[in-house]
């Protein structure tokens, strides 16, 4: 049997050194999957794809990352982070690959389908060895890694990809030539890191899908579940409906409005992860919701209206309380694992995201074919309102927590 050294007696500079590289790497799979957003215009306009295809392909990319999350969440606990984390990026890498051959709905489907899972796999592994090397201070920097990475990645993706599309040559090529060559380069810097857990027997017992989440956590679950569906809910909108909307509803067909659309609700998280450490688990869960309730609000207006500038300020402050609302059901919920229960907490914590994220927008994709684009939204705007309402009543802090450094 093959073991490797854990980092904990590790210099600090070789622990930054890996925590930099896993936390470029978890960006970079995200951002990959966000790169065929802009140009779902132009598969709608010029080879007929529909919203409710585009939908199905959302849907199927949460599927596999749920499948990937509960049947190979726990791999890396017997792997290693590294092997588990670079055959991730390699997972993005086929996706784009797939997607240079985008001309009907199929190839969008197996691109899209790839992205999910490396996407699933990479919340654990990669998510595991960002945990893993993170320094202690600041405290609010894992959550803001672990739940903001995703959609800071996602912004990024779609904001180079759409200034590709919009002004490089090969526009429905280059930007995944491109992101593949990100997402190697991102395998052989984690390839030159150092492993974090030792190897150990039990892989193939690990394939099945199991539920593993920490008792002392569980008594938080409940609220963190409804944070995490709604937050997600809405990522799931703005990944099938924004372009959509944008050309229907703001009547726009510029892929860099769609880019920004998709990204006024992804790119801020990063920033309320940040404000998320200034206050304690329930406040942020309590403050995050009020945005993203007020954000489902004027989602709504907007689309309605057609206000393009209103509904990229609501995205916006919805993105906000994406970053806040998670960040703080995180900090319920880490604290308590060990090291060898955190890839199976983050499976279960994804698992239960990319879900809020899947059947809301399969709902959705299949009433598109009656209702219009702003009713759609009003349903996602009553979702968050009533997860609102629950935070209100039932956050609650870990005892640990609560007297902490939170708010300081």
């Amino acid at each position: 049997m093959t073991t490797t050294h854990s980092t904990d007696a590790a210099p600090a500079r070789v622990k930054a050194r890996g925590f930099v590289a896993a936390t470029i790497s978890f960006v970079a799979v995200f951002a990959a999957g966000a790169t065929p957003i802009p140009l779902y215009d132009t598969y709608r306009t010029e080879n007929g794809l529909t919203n409710d295809e585009f939908s199905l392909v959302a849907v199927a990319y949460f599927v596999c990352a749920v499948f990937a999350l509960l049947v190979l969440g726990r791999l890396s606990n017997h792997h290693g982070r590294r092997p588990v984390a670079i055959a991730a990026l390699l997972l993005a890498v086929a996706g784009c690959i797939a997607l240079l051959f985008v001309h009907s709905f199929l190839p969008l489907l197996i691109g899209r389908s790839l992205q999910g899972l490396a996407a699933g796999l990479a919340s654990s592994a990669i998510g595991a060895y960002v945990v893993d090397t993170a320094p202690r201070r600041p405290n609010w920097l894992v959550p803001a890694v672990t739940t903001a990475g995703a959609t800071v990645g996602l912004a990024l993706g779609v904001f180079v990809s759409g200034v590709l599309v919009q002004f490089a040559p090969a526009p429905r090529e280059l930007p995944f030539w491109a992101f593949a060559v990100i997402l190697l380069g991102s395998a052989i810097a984690l390839a030159t890191r150092p492993e974090t857990v030792a190897r150990t027997a039990g892989a193939w017992s690990s394939l099945i899908p199991r539920l593993a989440f920490p008792k002392a956590s569980r008594r938080y679950l409940p609220v963190a579940s409804g944070v995490f569906v709604a937050t997600w809910a809405f990522g799931g909108y703005f990944t099938s409906f924004g372009p959509s909307i944008a050309a229907e509803s703001l009547g726009s067909h510029s892929p860099l409005v769609a880019a920004a659309v998709f990204a006024s609700y992804m790119a801020p998280s990063f920033l309320g992860g940040f404000i998320a450490g200034r206050f304690t688990p329930a406040a942020a869960q309590r403050i995050g919701m009020t945005f993203v309730a007020a954000a489902g609000i004027g989602l709504t207006y907007a689309s309605t209206a057609g206000i393009l500038d209103l509904f990229i300020v609501a995205g916006l402050v919805g993105g906000i309380g994406m970053g806040i609302a998670p960040s703080g059901s995180m900090n319920t919920l880490l604290p308590e694992a060990l090291p060898r229960e955190r890839a199976g907490l983050l499976a279960v914590i994804y698992a239960i995201s990319y879900t809020g994220s899947a059947v809301p927008g399969l709902i959705a994709g299949q009433a598109s074919r009656t209702v219009s684009l702003p009713t759609i939204t009003l349903g996602y705007t009553i979702l968050a309102v009533l997860v609102w309402l629950s935070t209100l009543v039932a956050a609650r802090n870990p005892p640990a927590l609560a007297a902490s450094s939170f708010g300081q």
